[in-house]
């Protein structure tokens, strides 16, 4: 396996069952524990900003999994899709993602990810928000039934993963790609250094 550009320095718990997010960070050359949280989502408090409420669940995952890992440092995240002012979480059946996409096609929408680093021992908590703009293209209702049937579409909020098959619904992003992934890759490495959770690592 080739070498990544960084190395851990300290245990690193990922809180998420999410391959999108462990392939980024091992990308990275960083080895980490997944240790997914099981805590029940719940649902938006009225009036409260998308991004507040990304934010609200990476925390709940992370200090639900940081409480069993006192001594090492977890990374939690929580990815949602915002259409206005409109939460879209994921789809419950096929005529629900039609009815996501159709409403995605031809228009911007924002991609937000509230993401936590905590380390109970330190008494550290550092919770960080990023969103991205993305713009799908006016797909066809063909287009759009085709791809649900491939059944990508059923586990991603919104409807549809940019990194997989998905990725032709898509024609600009404004920010962070990693973001749409599912974690906004640098701004979580620049809190991990920072914090000296992780290091460059050093060239052959």
């Amino acid at each position: 396996m080739r070498q990544g550009p960084f190395r851990a320095l300290r245990p690193l718990v990922l809180a998420s069952a999410s391959p999108r997010r462990q392939a980024l960070l091992a990308g990275q050359g960083l080895h980490f524990e997944v240790v997914p949280s099981a805590v029940k989502e719940p649902a938006p408090e009225p009036g409260e900003a998308p991004a507040d409420y990304a934010a609200r669940m990476a925390r709940i995952k992370g200090a639900d999994i940081s409480a069993r890992h006192p001594d090492k440092v977890v990374l939690s995240a929580d990815t949602i899709v915002v259409q206005g002012t409109a939460i879209l979480g994921k789809p419950a059946g096929r005529r629900e993602a039609m009815d996501m996409l159709s409403a995605l096609s031809g228009g911007w929408h924002e991609v937000t990810t509230g993401f936590c680093v905590l380390c109970e021992n330190d008494g550290l908590s550092v919770c960080r928000t990023v969103t991205t703009r993305a713009h799908m293209a006016a797909n066809s209702a063909e287009m759009l039934a085709a791809y649900i049937a491939t059944g990508e579409p059923m586990d991603k909020a919104g409807a549809y993963g940019i990194q997989g098959i998905g990725a032709f619904l898509v024609d600009e992003v404004q920010g962070s790609y990693t973001n749409v992934v599912g974690l906004p890759l640098r701004s979580v490495l620049n809190i991990l250094l920072e914090m000296g959770a992780i290091g460059v690592a050093h060239a052959e």
